[in-house]
């Protein structure tokens, strides 16, 4: 049985590689950027007014003059006036700084009547104030955005100061997520006191969707091999990813690892030293179709889903690692078994700065309602069986950050 680096590093080593696509900047944010994002010109393009204001020559200035002719009125947008000696130019911000002008003063520091700029008594003025110098952000045909980075609102406002329409990014995957079980039943559909609802589904699609995997939809199957062999072969034919929850047990009903074994889809794994979510399978089908089969219990499939599936489309997508993240327990945990525990946390933090991870007990890999109060799971090694308060452990957070 793996332990969950070695099921980690194995699903990495298997997942393919997605394609590159063009995507217009309108439907850029939220994708993974596949290519060198180079700044058009300098930036700001111009020595840039900081302030409203007047234009001076701070020689000027400095000689003792006070009062300044107001030569013009130069706004944003406006092409670069030549100043005059002793005289200033009316400034906004924004504007690019006039040509013989190396100072600003600001507006609320003059008077201004019969075309005449007074600075206030007292006022002290340095050379090149309230100006920012052409090229001080970057220069032209800097490196500003690199292949890897998952693109921001921020991001976008790069891309279009760049002169870019459009961008290279990585297609985004076609996943399609499997329920099985006979005793699943969706919402608004009639239930009998024998069944349960369908929700481990609803809540994978909802992770991947999270992440900007919209194209995932939902089949769920019954327990039955033919059908399962039928559904799951026309699923491999359409997506890239196959995401299925129950079925890969040792139960008698559970026929998932051996309908995708006839099906062409060869298994990496099957069982992971961990808890919750011993059961998983991890396969690649024809044509490196990922197969991911997680168990069917809900606190199970998602911590799964969480901890494999979704860094696994981010490697497919040649998305940056994402560097480790760390808490201390903010309360004692005792875990005998010799298993990778995967405990649900709240997270909080103290007066001096420290993100800390509280643990919240769920009534086994069931309860899954207990999950909507935590943020997300701490990693506990399978070498140790307790962990006191203060213990620093890997965190994993349910939301992308």
């Amino acid at each position: 049985m793996l332990t969950t680096a070695e099921a980690f590093e194995a699903i990495l080593s298997a997942m393919p590689d997605f394609p590159v696509e063009a995507t217009p900047l309108g439907t850029a944010n939220g994708h993974i950027l596949r290519q060198t994002v180079r700044a058009e010109r300098d930036q700001p393009p111009f020595d840039r007014v900081m302030m409203d204001g007047i234009a001076v020559r701070f020689t000027d200035f400095s000689n003792g003059v006070r009062e300044f002719p107001v030569q013009a009125m130069q706004a944003a947008g406006d092409a670069a006036l030549t100043l005059q000696d002793g005289h200033c130019i009316e400034i906004m911000t924004g504007a690019t700084l006039p040509e013989n002008a190396d100072c600003i003063i600001p507006v609320e520091r003059i008077s201004v009547a019969d075309a005449v700029a007074v600075t206030e008594e007292g006022y002290t003025a340095k050379p090149a104030q309230f100006v920012h110098p052409r090229a001080s952000d970057h220069a032209v045909g800097a490196h500003l955005l690199t292949p890897g980075k998952r693109i921001t609102p921020m991001d976008i406002a790069i891309i279009a100061s760049c002169g870019l329409t459009e961008v290279q990014v990585s297609r985004r995957p076609v996943a399609r997520v499997i329920s099985t079980g006979n005793e699943l039943v969706p919402a608004g559909e009639p239930i009998e006191p024998h069944q349960v609802r369908l929700s481990n589904g609803p809540a994978i699609q909802a992770m991947l969707n999270e992440r900007g995997y919209s194209d995932c939809d939902h089949d769920h199957l019954v327990d039955d091999a033919d059908v399962l062999r039928e559904r799951i072969a026309a699923h491999l034919t359409d997506a890239d990813v196959l995401i299925l929850s129950g079925g890969v047990s040792m139960g008698k009903a559970d026929f998932v690892p051996e309908v995708l074994a006839g099906l062409g889809v060869n298994v990496v794994f099957h069982k992971v030293s961990q808890r919750p979510g011993k059961p998983m399978w991890f396969g690649v089908g024809p044509d490196n179709k990922a197969v991911f089969a997680l168990p069917g219990n809900p606190v199970s499939a998602l911590v799964c889903c969480r901890q494999y599936v979704l860094p696994a489309l981010e490697h497919a997508s040649a998305a940056a690692p994402q560097p480790p993240e760390f808490a201390s327990l903010a309360g004692p945990v005792t875990f005998k078994p010799k298993l990778t525990c995967f405990q649900p946390v709240r997270l909080l933090s103290n007066a001096a700065g420290q993100l800390l991870a509280m643990p919240v007990k769920t009534n086994t890999s069931g309860d899954f309602t207990a999950l909507s109060a935590t943020d997300g799971y701490v990693e506990l090694a399978r070498e140790q069986s307790h962990f006191p308060a203060g213990t620093a452990v890997f965190l994993h957070r349910w939301h992308h950050s």
